[in-house]
């Protein structure tokens, strides 16, 4: 039984939102967080669905009338169920085919090692499924854990990862690399896993995430985060993620085309803390791709630079994720997107 886990850029059905609301951790920030979910319906509902989750019937009304005041009245499917938070990235259903037939993996949740509420957020999939929202070819639970956020695809059998995520302890239940790597084979079917060493985000909650360090933008090409200011504390990682990305070579034997995207200038917390902002943290979408932007104009507009050169052919929309990273994550995070044919 032949097995693919597409490519992020292959043809969707919609993208999944949890809409944030005042008992989620978004509550200091509602305003701000919610006018960033209404940005990106605007640019995504245009071309595709949007499965927006809402914690009740009132909240699903207040969503509707937000989106009505931004003549946003199609393409936009609601339904209610509870979760703990609003990553979808990391608890959504990754979609593959088999045999040419979309379908949906239900990976285990565990808020990225235990760190967060989950009990809601793992249970979404499977009421999704239930309450028959979409129709996959089929559904099936994977007994381990794995966030959307730590693999991405490039649609012809390989996947990037991090060590430091995948072989955490709070993930893997003290599985070994090898056997780790026979369960993506196995559930994805993948035939090349390449492993990132190095390369980290400070303020990251995810164990560094391969979604916020290096992603693939074609077959051949991966977008990655750089760094050339040896006076930030990111310089070295950076350097040797880099140099690791370097190494790698396709399934032909040939590099990879490698472009550096640099880090956006510090932001910090009202405590002081820096945040995780990352330009990687982009969506594919069947329209325009949505690059994350952080509200310093010299750096977001040199980071359009640097994607257009990785993605010349697509439309790139810039979208003000700042408020996004009060909460350590950014676009690609609350994101995830459902394969054609199955919603």
């Amino acid at each position: 039984m032949a097995t693919c886990f597409p490519a992020e850029w292959h043809k969707q059905s919609a993208v999944m939102l949890a809409w944030p609301h005042a008992d989620t951790d978004w509550s200091d920030q509602l305003t701000s967080a919610e006018q960033i979910y209404i940005q990106l319906v605007c640019a995504i509902s245009p071309y595709q669905s949007l499965l927006i989750l809402c914690k009740d019937s009132q909240h699903q009304t207040h969503i509707s009338q937000q989106l009505k005041k931004h003549a946003v009245n199609s393409n936009v499917i609601f339904h209610i169920a509870p979760f703990n938070d609003t990553w979808t990235r990391d608890y959504g259903p990754v979609s593959i085919t088999r045999d040419g037939k979309p379908g949906l993996l239900n990976f285990q949740f565990n808020g990225w090692g235990n760190k967060f509420e989950f009990k809601l957020d793992n249970k979404i999939n499977t009421k999704l499924t239930t309450d028959g929202v979409w129709q996959p070819a089929f559904f099936n639970d994977i007994p381990f854990v794995l966030e959307g956020g730590s693999i991405d695809s490039n649609g012809t059998g390989a996947i990037l990862t991090t060590s430091a995520c995948l072989l955490n302890k709070n993930r893997s239940d003290n599985r070994n690399k090898q056997v780790l790597k026979q369960l993506l084979k196995d559930t994805l079917g993948v035939n090349q896993i390449y492993w990132l060493d190095h390369g980290y985000l400070s303020g990251d909650d995810t164990d560094s995430h391969i979604d916020t360090l290096a992603r693939f933008t074609d077959e051949k090409s991966i977008a990655y985060m750089s760094c050339d200011d040896e006076g930030d504390e990111h310089y070295e990682a950076l350097k040797q993620m880099e140099a690791e990305l370097r190494q790698f070579r396709n399934k032909i034997g040939e590099p990879f085309r490698l472009f550096p995207i640099n880090i956006p200038s510090p932001i910090h917390d009202e405590n002081g803390n820096r945040l995780p902002a990352s330009y990687v943290n982009f969506l594919f979408t069947n329209g325009p791709v949505l690059l994350p932007v952080y509200g310093d104009k010299t750096a977001d507009t040199r980071a359009y630079a640097q994607l257009k050169l990785a993605l010349p052919d697509k439309q790139i929309v810039m979208i003000d994720c700042k408020a996004l990273i009060l909460q350590h994550g950014s676009l690609h995070c609350i994101t995830m997107q459902i394969l054609e044919g199955i919603l």
